[in-house]
């Protein structure tokens, strides 16, 4: 089903693929991935633990795949361009890659879906030209039509019982402008701290107070320490010099929000890793790293980056 043509080298390939149950998976997922290992590509599985495992058994032992699953490498939507797609990529250098990946699944949740759907969008400008095909398995069992037309636009190329075909509504600029959406308002009592270059010292320890209220270990605590502080040192350097950090809780997670007068123009900031020898364009994609969501909504007047880390069952 998933076999297709050669693919000529530079051509970049993005495909959506729905299935309606395990077989159907296999039946996808698995020649995909022989058809690969036949031509001498490298190929990464980063799927949800019951389908990675359930393709692996299937494929049998095999050292030129790299699993994953993506409910850990890809619970933060925003970690999977440049810390699993990008590094495989790159890893390989001047070799054509398959990639399998399945970053959404049923049961996520309404606040990751838009950060999936941006995600899903953004691959498409993120790996252009780039030596790679991208199979995006799609459960149409399990999740909501809404997040299937989603995928109709974010894919160029769709897969199905019926094969392979161009999508009649490939639109990925669209999803990321449509999910670039006001957050919404927190339920939670917030607490608020405005910064500027003679307090920046105080937002670690307001940050501190609160996770160890929320009861984050000393580990949790620092990664969310360094990405609060990196974004808020970006406001006093590129974004008017000042920002409100705001601070809740949820029985999930710790969150922090940053706004500041920014604006984000390019919409693959912070998910991309930046060129070794590069200077700058590194803070958010370190946040993407360090916490486990991260929501962003920006316009002209200024920018909200929110930022969830998981509290301790």
């Amino acid at each position: 089903m998933t076999g297709g043509a050669v693919v000529e080298q530079g051509a970049f390939v993005h495909e959506g693929f729905f299935y309606d149950g395990p077989r159907a998976l296999l039946a996808g997922t698995v020649p995909f991935i022989t058809d690969g290992l036949a031509a001498g590509e490298p190929v990464l599985v980063a799927m949800p633990g019951a389908n990675l495992w359930r393709v692996r058994a299937e494929v049998g032992p095999a050292d030129a795949v790299r699993w994953a699953d993506m409910t850990q490498a890809g619970r933060n939507p925003g970690r999977i361009i440049p810390w699993v797609l990008q590094a495989f990529i790159e890893q390989h250098a001047g070799r054509r890659v398959r990639i399998i990946g399945e970053p959404i699944w049923a049961g996520r949740s309404d606040t990751e879906y838009p950060a999936c759907a941006q995600h899903e969008a953004l691959i498409n400008m993120a790996f252009a030209g780039r030596d790679a095909t991208i199979l995006c398995p799609y459960d149409t069992t399990g999740l909501d039509a809404d997040v299937l037309a989603d995928a109709y636009a974010t894919h160029p190329v769709l897969v199905d019982d019926a094969g392979r075909r161009p999508s009649p509504r490939y639109a990925p600029a669209e999803v990321v402008a449509r999910y670039n959406e006001p957050l919404s308002s927190p339920t939670e009592p917030v607490a608020a701290l405005a910064y500027e270059l003679d307090t920046l010292s105080a937002v670690r320890r307001f940050v501190a107070g609160h996770g160890e209220a929320a009861g984050l270990d000393a580990d949790r605590l620092a990664d969310l320490q360094i990405a609060v502080t990196e974004l808020a040192t970006n406001s006093v350097a590129h974004a008017g010099g000042a920002g409100v950090l705001r601070v809740w809780r949820t029985a999930e997670h710790l969150v922090c929000e940053i706004h500041d007068d920014g604006s984000l123009t390019d919409p693959l900031t912070g998910r991309l890793t930046p060129a070794a020898d590069g200077i700058g364009g590194r803070g958010l994609v370190i946040v993407q790293a360090l916490c486990d969501l991260v929501r962003v909504h920006t316009t002209a007047a200024g920018t909200t980056i929110r930022m969830y880390v998981r509290r301790p069952a």
